[in-house]
């Protein structure tokens, strides 16, 4: 007899998607329990309102720090944390869809480290584009920034892989055209703010990002670039 190992019916998610997506489910986990009154307390239910307030991205309080020169720890802090507050569970939900989907192909792909540079890198580029940009008084929260960068990163692995088999390269941007598409016609019957260019530049630096942590991805970009 020899012995063997079956392979497990699913492959196991990522140490580091797994610590991102609790990251993400835990605090809407108490913000939605605490606003039904099942812990914390009466102020609980204030507590959603207070992490967007301490942990949101402002694109004032940016204006702020670049006008006056001052680089407060509290405030820079908040391109890292934004993506794990949101503004409701619906949203919590899908960012987390996203996350756990495209976080496990991009892992196994490119790497657990990977998975950290471009989900973090598209929230701050995402974040900072938004503040430059806009004069937008509104508190950007939510991962999706951060899980469109994911959705770069796929994208790019399969404009690679198109390019490699002589196939139409367009074919690769087919998800994110499908979900700005989605967000446009959203965005005709209800009032969904400014949040899209965030989520619209995390993806560009999660394919731009995507080019130097895929083995040989510039080497394959200046030989498309080259061909065209």
């Amino acid at each position: 007899m020899h012995d063997h190992k079956e392979a497990p019916p699913v492959n196991p998610l990522p140490p580091v998607v797994v610590v991102l997506f609790l990251a993400v489910a835990l605090p809407e986990a108490a913000f939605s329990l605490g606003a039904q009154g099942l812990i914390g307390g009466p102020e609980a239910v204030g507590w959603r309102l207070a992490a967007i307030q301490t942990y949101g991205f402002s694109g004032d309080i940016f204006d702020w720090m670049v006008s006056n020169g001052r680089w407060l720890p509290e405030h820079m802090i908040r391109f890292l944390t934004y993506p794990f507050v949101h503004t409701s569970f619906t949203g919590t939900l899908f960012a987390a869809v996203f996350l756990l989907a495209l976080g496990k192909l991009v892992g196994e792909i490119m790497g657990q480290i990977a998975v950290l540079i471009l989900f973090f890198g598209s929230g701050i580029f995402g974040a900072l584009v938004y503040a430059l940009l806009l004069n937008d008084p509104e508190w950007l929260v939510g991962g999706f920034p951060s899980a469109y960068g994911l959705i770069g990163g796929y994208s790019f692995v399969m404009w690679q892989s198109l390019a490699a088999r002589g196939e139409e390269q367009l074919r690769a941007f087919s998800l994110i055209a499908m979900l700005m598409g989605l967000q446009l016609i959203w965005g005709v019957f209800f009032d969904v703010g400014n949040g899209w260019l965030a989520d619209l530049f995390g993806f560009v630096f999660g394919f731009a990002a995507s080019a130097v942590l895929v083995p040989g991805g510039i080497a394959r970009v200046l030989a498309v670039l080259r061909r065209n």
